[in-house]
């Protein structure tokens, strides 16, 4: 094996950890300023950290009283994480056949890369059709109809991942259990679906997180807590005339928690979904 020199090594970890350390900085930050004294965040110079934690937006924000920003708070998470978790089960439901069919006939590949150049359009062109369209279907200010119009957003980008993960699968061991007797979906339940699961895993992650992340559409399609996404309650938060940015940060850090955990439990399989290049035979 090729031996690395001591000084290499150090560079190598020195280099991660400044790494780590610019992309663990804003999020460092953001937490310390949710526990700091508004004080302390007005203070000059600033206060790197507070003299004294504070944790009670934590409990303001959680709170469930009526009228209260909790309750606010508390309802905008639980739409996104409906919108979020129906959005992403129809792109995968969508995806997985027509990533596959995709896959298998590389003559109607055309049709994905049609589907993937309306990404080049701008939201805002889309907004004033869309609004139309939910409006018609009554489903503005709606949990449902936002799952829709992610769900545009969504299943080309999960199509085209899962695409990627098909082709890496060989055709010969489809054809093998088709040989042996086996049907087409008995193929895909026990061949290719189990081959793809890390590929489907990574793309159910960047569906979560695009769908939990998106801001334009749900401030254009909804009005109240029926359908308001944390995104834009956090927005509201900073939308008086006097910001508490210590709460912000607050509702930013809780925010975060939940990708944060999906993340976590599902890295595993988004490490072997990003590093898939073939099938070991």
């Amino acid at each position: 094996m090729e031996r690395k020199s001591l000084g290499f090594t150090i560079f190598i970890h020195a280099c991660a950890l400044l790494l780590a350390a610019i992309i663990l900085a804003p999020i460092a930050w953001l937490f310390i300023m949710s526990i700091s004294p508004a004080v302390d965040l007005a203070a000059k110079p600033l206060r790197w950290w507070p003299q004294a934690a504070d944790f009670s937006r934590y409990r303001q924000l959680l709170s469930t009283a009526e009228n209260s920003a909790g309750a606010a708070f508390t309802s905008s998470l639980r739409n996104s994480l409906e919108i979020a978790g129906m959005a992403t089960l129809a792109a995968l439901a969508l995806a997985i056949p027509a990533g596959w069919a995709v896959s298998r006939t590389p003559t109607i590949g055309w049709s994905l890369s049609m589907v993937i150049a309306t990404y080049m359009l701008p939201p805002v062109a889309l907004a004033v059709p869309l609004y139309m369209g939910l409006s018609h279907l009554g489903l503005l200010n709606n949990v449902f109809g936002l799952a829709l119009v992610y769900l545009t957003i969504l299943a080309p980008f999960t199509t085209w991942l899962m695409k990627s993960g098909f082709d890496s699968i060989p055709r010969e061991i489809e054809a093998a259990a088709m040989i042996d007797g086996a049907g087409l979906f008995q193929t895909l339940r026990i061949i290719t679906l189990p081959l793809a699961a890390p590929v489907m895993a990574t793309s159910a992650l960047f569906a979560v997180l695009l769908a939990w992340d998106e801001f334009f559409y749900a401030l254009l399609f909804t009005s109240d807590q029926r359908a308001k996404t944390l995104t834009v309650a956090i927005a509201d938060l900073a939308g008086g005339r006097v910001s508490d940015y210590g709460l912000i940060a607050t509702a930013g850090v809780l925010a975060a928690l939940p990708p944060v955990l999906i993340g976590l439990v599902m890295q595993r399989a988004l490490i072997s979904g990003l590093t898939s290049g073939g099938v070991k035979g």
